[in-house]
């Protein structure tokens, strides 16, 4: 552990009315009082009190003064790291903020690595692994759900889920141990029996943050969303009203979009990480062929496809080749254009991806789902179909990119789809780590090994052996059980300042 002192710019590089400069060690106080100034130009630092703000200024080595700040001190162990820290607070300049930190540095302070003040707050005790990575989480959060979820997890959510089945799991460590070590005071008599139920309590409860992976991930990253369709369908006019702006270029001319147009689009509580492809189709453009290809390659890779029909005109071999690439995936069908005369509806689709796929595919109308009370009026009726017969589940719904109609359908049908309806503020706690997720795997492993091993009459040893290998991986969550590197590791990714 490292304990000198430690400084950085904790604010935006970005011109601002306030700039913060940081500075964490045992000593931050006389460091920074070499620098400061009070309004009498006595240098008083070391004399106040923790948790009280100051005003006064920075001073060069001749006394020059640079700027007028406001001074904060947070004595050890009431701070952030645990550690005496003063933060600057001085006017926003990028120049101003730098020439602070140079002063700072000049004084007996070094640079901050990325993560460091976070580093030293999980290394003095203060927070856990899994709080200082909510930190991080906590910044990048990319829509009002992310976020929630990770304040819930730096608040200890999943600290205080992972403590308490680490606690179960150490109990019946101990009492093996304990029964080993003196048999004639404790038996074992009918022990595997209580040992059972409480494996399946614990796989099961670990099989809940599991379950709260993929939403997790998709909530913090966003559902990996791909556009596709024939050229001039209406792909991109889709891209613009979900984007709320001109994104791409829109033209009656097929062929249009070549290449892949990104963006990311933020509905509410759900993120989505769209992707606008090339329309696909065979053409002897040598551009549009390589933009055709990277859709078929994306939409491998896609949670969600978006695929766009023109509802006015016939089916052709274009649709039938996307047939054939989207079966199987989660996949919503928009039978764009249903403003103009329709040639194409619901079950003239199905009927044609019967004979494609080669399934016995049927169409089923819901009339209502579970997101629907929150995006509609009460009286209105939220009505998709849903393909049954195939494995991943492929909806159906009638959109205009024109007169956007059918927009507000699409959105509460991804949210449903993906998120049960649920999307609200409850008390779930959701694993959005996939360092967490692999940790969670492997102690489940563990634990059917103690399953396993109760079912073939082991002696107690071996269940022993397994509990404890699944007390280690759910310890790599909270930073328990975690070797230099993994930490320097998670630190590294931090921003500056942080």
């Amino acid at each position: 552990m490292k304990t000198d002192t430690i400084a950085a710019i904790a604010t935006a590089m970005s011109d601002s009315g306030i700039g913060i400069i940081r500075v964490s060690g045992n000593e931050a106080v006389e460091i920074v009082n070499k620098i400061y100034q009070n309004v009498h130009r006595e240098k008083t630092l070391e004399k106040y009190k923790s948790h009280t703000i100051h005003y006064g200024f920075i001073v060069e080595e001749d006394e020059t003064v640079v700027d007028e700040v406001m001074v904060s001190v947070m004595k050890a162990p009431r701070s952030y790291t645990m550690e005496d820290t003063v933060e600057i607070n001085c006017h926003g300049g990028i120049l101003m903020m730098k020439k602070i930190l140079s002063i700072v540095m000049k004084a007996g302070a070094r640079i901050a690595e990325p993560g460091e003040f976070t580093k030293r707050a999980f290394l003095n005790g203060r927070i856990d692994l899994s709080r200082a990575e909510a930190v991080m989480d906590i910044i990048h959060a990319k829509n009002e759900f992310a976020l929630q979820s990770s304040v819930k997890q730096l608040k200890g959510s999943v600290f205080d889920k992972i403590k308490k089945l680490r606690e179960e799991i150490l109990y019946e460590i101990a009492f093996i141990e304990s029964a080993l070590d003196d048999p004639e005071h404790i038996s074992l008599e009918g022990y595997q029996e209580r040992l059972l139920d409480k494996s399946e309590h614990i796989i099961l409860n670990l099989n809940k943050l599991l379950d709260s992976a993929d939403d997790g991930m998709m909530l913090k990253e966003g559902i990996h969303t791909v556009i596709v369709g024939k050229p001039n369908v209406g792909k991109s006019s889709l891209l613009n009203i979900l984007a709320g702006k001109e994104r791409a270029i829109v033209t009656d001319v097929a062929g249009t979009t070549r290449d892949i147009l990104e963006e990311i689009i933020t509905l509410g509580d759900i993120t989505l990480n769209m992707i606008d492809t090339a329309g696909i189709r065979n053409t002897e453009d040598v551009v549009e062929r390589i933009g055709v290809e990277k859709a078929r390659k994306i939409s491998e890779e896609a949670d969600l496809i978006l695929y766009v029909i023109d509802a006015s005109m016939p089916f052709d071999e274009s649709d039938r080749d996307i047939i054939k690439m989207i079966a199987g995936k989660n996949t919503i069908i928009l039978l764009n254009k249903s403003d103009l005369k329709e040639v194409l509806n619901e079950q003239s689709v199905v009927d044609i991806m019967n004979d494609i796929v080669s399934e016995n595919l049927s169409l089923k109308k819901i009339d209502n789902c579970q997101s629907a009370k929150e995006g509609l009026e009460k009286d209105e009726i939220l009505s998709y179909h849903k393909i049954e017969g195939i494995d991943n589940p492929i909806y159906l719904i009638k959109t205009s990119t024109k007169e956007e109609y059918g927009i507000e359908r699409l959105i509460l049908l991804i949210k449903d789809m993906f998120f049960h309806g649920q999307l609200k503020y409850n008390d779930e706690v959701y694993i959005t780590n996939v360092r967490h997720k692999e940790a969670i795997l492997d102690a489940k492993k563990s634990m059917f090994e103690v399953r396993k091993s109760l079912e073939m009459n082991m002696p107690e040893d071996f269940y022993s052996i397994d509990l404890m290998s699944a007390y280690v991986s759910l310890g790599m969550i909270i930073g328990e059980e975690v070797g230099d590197d993994l930490v320097n590791e998670i630190f590294s990714k931090f921003c500056m300042g942080k």
